[in-house]
């Protein structure tokens, strides 16, 4: 699945989303108002995919949608092994930043057995700049998985949060294990993930079956080679009990958090493990964990599908869009868009690419999903499908790509996509197994889009392969007895559907939702006044909007 996703200032067609995937290859783009995350999954349309599945909860290659089964909370006393790391001195120094500072934190690699090794975290803050009383520490994550918390601290949140909030709280990120600074997670090469981004994903008969599933295998066998012992250590549980020594670390008695995409599945789980410590919780861009990866990959691939219908209604308005005039139908349009991606299926075109990368369907693909996650890149990506349906000119949609996988201008990745398929691939079974499961399970991807379905399907494809046994299950988290936990939800979400927001708010068992009525992944921080205020009051006075508000 492609959930988590992260928003990036800088960029302003990255929303952060932090939602999971199952596949590999979709992860989500941060957004530039840097709020939710992405959500992300594996590999190309591969890594976008993935991170459509594993974001959210996965489970398991069955068609099972829900789970009876709830997250049980941890014991209220610290054990005794693990009072060490509870009781740690973080020493913060100057990182490069101005106004921030950094430290590294200590963490056991297996809670289960503390005394086996330990895992050393980054973590950075921004002091309360005041005026008004220190409420405490605000964590916030902006989803992938394998979105930078840091990144999204001292790029967006540290500096772009409203500035009430910055002035009451301590803003603070820790990298979550495998990701970014905190003992990153590698796999491949630059130019083997070059070669992994521009697997054909709509695989027309047995021999590019073959290299996909080749593709899938190379991924995961690098991942398996590189990074060994801390495969099996990279779960979103883990995570959340990291959180939880550094909430103790800081001197907080409860955690304050704001998570967005796949954060919103960190942040719950952290609650359902310790729903005594949770203090002002904003899930924003919500997944829902009681859900398989199949059916959370089907679910984000309708989202995905709704996403371009609002794009391609706004298109074909608009006197230079290439799929079409005011008369085309949002259906006509997703024909034409369809056909382009059949086109470099079969004859990718020049992209002006330094490394000889031509645009074939899988990048441009990941370049149009990249678009939909904030509705203000929607006029780029007229501009770069214009550039390549018209002129031949796959430069546009190359940029887009490349932001998506982060990519930079010398071949160089981020761990992003590496981080996002150990997540998704350990939190949840797999979505398929076979190439088999795929090919029955296609008429329902293609069901919920006719543009992205094939593609979606077989990037839910890559955690059959990993080396690593899944640990976890979709399960409901209802964290009885915690302070009242705000859910947001946008109606129009491609990457974390509406519908995962109000069945989190419905399991968790004192929160409220909020909804805000637009397009775009995650809501805060995107432009609705109603929904900000509503957000800050909860953060600032911890007072919840009332019952089934709406925003718009």
């Amino acid at each position: 699945m492609h959930f988590r996703r992260f928003p990036r200032p800088s960029r302003s067609l990255r929303p952060t989303w932090s939602l999971r995937s199952a596949s590999a290859r979709f992860p989500r783009p941060a957004r530039s108002t840097g709020v939710t995350g992405p959500l992300r999954t594996g590999g190309t349309l591969l890594a976008v995919t993935a991170l459509l599945v594993s974001a959210c909860s996965s489970g398991g290659s069955t068609s099972a949608s829900t789970a009876d089964v709830a997250l049980a909370a941890l014991p209220t006393a610290t054990p005794s092994a693990l009072s060490p790391y509870y009781g740690q001195k973080l020493t913060w120094r100057e990182c490069g930043v101005p106004g921030f500072q950094c430290a590294t934190m200590k963490a056991p690699l297996d809670y289960d057995k503390p005394g086996a090794g330990d895992i050393k975290l980054a973590v950075a803050r921004k002091n309360a700049t005041g005026p008004g009383k220190r409420i405490g520490s605000l964590l916030v994550n902006p989803g992938g998985p394998g979105g930078s918390a840091i990144g999204y601290l001292q790029q967006y949140a540290g500096v772009g949060y409203p500035a009430e909030v910055r002035a009451r709280y301590d803003m603070v990120a820790v990298d979550p294990r495998g990701v970014a600074r905190s003992e990153p997670v590698t796999c491949l090469t630059g130019p083997r993930m070059d070669a992994y981004t521009q697997t054909d994903v709509t695989p027309d008969d047995q021999k590019e079956q073959g290299q996909l599933v080749a593709a899938y295998k190379e991924f995961a066998e690098g991942c398996g080679r590189r990074s060994p012992k801390l495969l099996r250590h990279v779960s979103t549980v883990e995570a959340a009990r990291d959180m939880d020594v550094l909430r103790a670390v800081l001197g907080d008695e409860k955690l304050h958090y704001v998570g967005a995409s796949y954060g919103t599945f960190l942040g719950a789980t952290y609650a359902g493990l310790h729903p005594d410590r949770v203090g002002r919780l904003v899930l924003d861009g919500a997944m829902d964990p009681s859900l398989s990866a199949r059916r959370l990959n089907e679910d984000q691939t309708a989202g995905f599908e709704t996403a371009f219908q609002s794009f391609a209604k706004d298109c074909v308005a608009q006197s230079d869009c290439p799929l079409g005039g005011s008369g085309t139908s949002t259906a006509q349009a997703g024909k034409k868009l369809r056909a382009f991606f059949d086109g470099l299926d079969r004859t990718p075109i020049p992209a002006g690419d330094a490394d000889g990368r031509m645009l074939g369907e899988a990048l441009a693909t990941t370049g149009v999903i990249a678009a939909m996650y904030d509705e203000s890149a929607w006029p780029q990506l007229r501009e770069a499908l214009t550039s390549a349906m018209k002129d031949k000119d796959g430069a546009g949609l190359l940029v887009l790509s490349d932001s998506y996988y982060e990519r930079d201008e010398n071949g160089r990745y981020t761990n992003l996509m590496f981080a996002n398929a150990a997540v998704n691939c350990l939190d949840l079974p797999a979505a398929f197994s076979t190439p088999d499961e795929v090919e029955k399970g296609l008429p329902a991807f293609e069901k919920a889009s006719p543009v992205f379905g094939k593609g979606l399907a077989w990037a839910s494809l890559n955690c059959a392969y990993w080396p690593v046994r899944a640990t976890g299950e979709p399960h409901r988290i209802e964290a009885k007895g915690a302070a009242p936990i705000l859910v947001v939800g946008t109606t129009r979400d491609p990457a974390t559907p509406y519908a995962w927001a109000q069945a989190l708010a419905d399991q968790l068992s004192s929160a409220t939702l909020l909804t805000y009525n637009g397009d775009g992944h995650t809501a805060y921080g995107r432009g609705s006044t109603c929904i900000d205020s509503a957000i800050n009051r909860y953060l600032l006075q911890g007072t919840a909007p009332a019952k089934e508000k709406r925003c718009s």
